[in-house]
């Protein structure tokens, strides 16, 4: 199809047009990309061009370089980091809006009360300073046993075994014979020997009364509890001081209750507890803390607080699981919510809500923990706002751009005089709200020389110097960079 002359000139011209347009475009990619690069940091750039103030590597943000190139930790690229990137004051500047989507919640530290109580689980077991130990008092035999076993629970004097010792039996024949004389002096002598026999003053009254000799004994309990242990069987022969029953009473009982180290020092001696268990729903037993272990258990970091608890009704027993409250006064402390605190593994932080939507992290030091609510000893002060939700997510962003934590005494110091550093070095580039100086090594910062781009306190140290002149200079490290605070000129080259 022939197309008409007009058409075929507007075609032409079209043509032309879209070629020169291709050509000031690939002009343009040499112009940015093969040209000089990256603009050095520092310098202010015409129409659109951002501000760079140094490049890092965000896989180690701490370390700042002054220009761009390969990482020397990582095999990466050096990103830039701009100036307007950096919010004013410090800390990372979030928009409102993605703050809302980022479901940021805010909450400010205050002075509250803290419940002191503690809250830790125990385990009911024998009181072990209520066992009575039943042994032969001479060599003999086991006549008779009454059916008892391990585990039983007995009553106070409950038949144990008949235990026969012939020894017995010539001592108390001799001693009927001396008592038949009538000498008091000789009576009381035998009746000495009895005793050292092992025979007690009951038994001993019991042969004079009845002039029969009785070398058939029954063992019995001496108070009401468990048999713990049980070594008597019938036809069976015992030794003198051998151990035939252990008895463990059940009047009282000990509540051993695992308390987390760190929370140990809430709990004393003499201390009230109520204790609840689950065998009795809605029922507390109370107690007083009788002693506190000396050894901590090295598997779970806890230490063992002994209390101890009335039975009398031998409900508690021995294995049951138990909830144990351990009684203090309120004091008063600075609170956030337990959510806003992060804890890294060496130090906690909170993440601090400045003004134009800034946040800041700071480091703090924290106390107990009750009710959702975190004990803040230092680092932060009353009325300061923090982040309970998201947190994470802003700390994670502070850490990438190398925002440095906000020291614990940082809050308590808030005017306190800034560390300043001194150095001289040569202008290389000059702004009203920045310069790049190529400087001395800084030994207390242990930088070496290098040049790199450090904030302008103010626009009218700018007005003092040019570039290519040497200066000395005071700077102090912000989170949001080196800031010169004096800028004298000491000499040009």
């Amino acid at each position: 199809m022939t197309l008409p002359t007009s058409n075929r000139a507007r075609l032409a011209l079209g043509a032309a047009g879209a070629a020169v347009l291709l050509g000031l475009g690939f002009g343009a990619g040499q112009l940015f990309d093969g040209g000089r690069g990256p603009a050095p940091a520092g310098e202010q750039a015409s129409a659109g061009e951002r501000e760079v103030l140094y490049w890092y590597d965000p896989m180690a943000p701490g370390q700042r370089f002054d220009k761009p190139g390969k990482s020397p930790f990582m095999d990466m690229q050096l990103v830039p980091k701009y100036a307007d990137e950096v919010a004013e004051g410090g800390g990372v500047q979030i928009d409102p809006a993605v703050t809302q989507n980022l479901g940021v919640r805010l909450a400010t530290a205050e002075t509250g009360s803290l419940p002191s109580g503690l809250t830790a689980t125990g385990m009911v077991e024998f009181n072990d300073r209520d066992v009575a130990v039943i042994q032969a008092k001479a060599a003999g035999f086991v006549q008779r046993v009454y059916g008892r076993a391990p585990a039983d629970v007995t009553p106070a004097g409950a038949p144990l075994a008949d235990l026969l010792f012939p020894e017995w039996a010539g001592a108390q024949a001799e001693f009927l014979a001396v008592v038949r004389t009538g000498d008091p002096a000789l009576i009381s002598a035998a009746r000495n020997r009895l005793r050292l026999l092992g025979m007690t003053s009951e038994l001993i009254d019991a042969v004079e009364r009845s002039g029969r000799v009785r070398n058939v004994v029954t063992v019995t309990t001496p108070s009401r509890g468990m048999i713990k242990m049980l070594a008597v069987r019938n036809g069976m022969t015992v030794m003198a001081g051998q151990t035939l029953a252990e008895v463990n009473g059940l009047a009282r009982v000990w509540l051993n209750a695992a308390v987390p180290e760190a929370q140990s020092a809430q709990v004393r001696v003499g201390q009230t507890v109520q204790a609840s268990l689950a065998a009795y729903p809605g029922e507390t037993f109370s107690g007083q803390v009788t002693a506190i272990l000396p050894q901590a258990d090295t598997a779970s970091r806890t230490l063992t607080a002994r209390i101890e608890l009335a039975n009398r009704d031998g409900r508690l027993r021995p294995g049951m699981f138990a909830t144990v409250e351990f009684d203090g006064q309120s004091r008063s402390a600075l609170l956030v919510p337990s959510e806003a605190v992060i804890r890294t593994g060496k130090r906690a932080l909170v993440m601090l809500a400045k003004d134009g939507g800034r946040f800041v992290p700071a480091e703090v030091q924290i106390g107990r923990e009750a009710e959702g609510k975190t004990e803040i000893l230092a680092g932060l002060a009353a009325g300061e706002q923090v982040v309970a939700s998201g947190q994470f997510l802003l700390e994670s962003e502070a850490s990438l751009t190398g925002v440095q934590a906000r020291p614990v005494t940082g809050a308590a110091q808030a005017d306190a005089a800034p560390t300043l550093y001194r150095s001289q070095g040569r202008i290389e580039e000059i702004s009203p709200t920045s310069v790049t100086l190529s400087h001395e090594p800084i030994p207390a910062l242990q930088w070496p020389a290098m040049t790199m781009a450090f904030k302008l306190a103010s626009p009218r140290q700018a007005s003092q110097a040019e570039i290519g002149d040497r200066v000395s200079f005071t700077f102090e490290q912000t989170p949001a960079g080196p800031v010169v605070r004096d800028l004298a000129k000491v000499g040009a080259q």
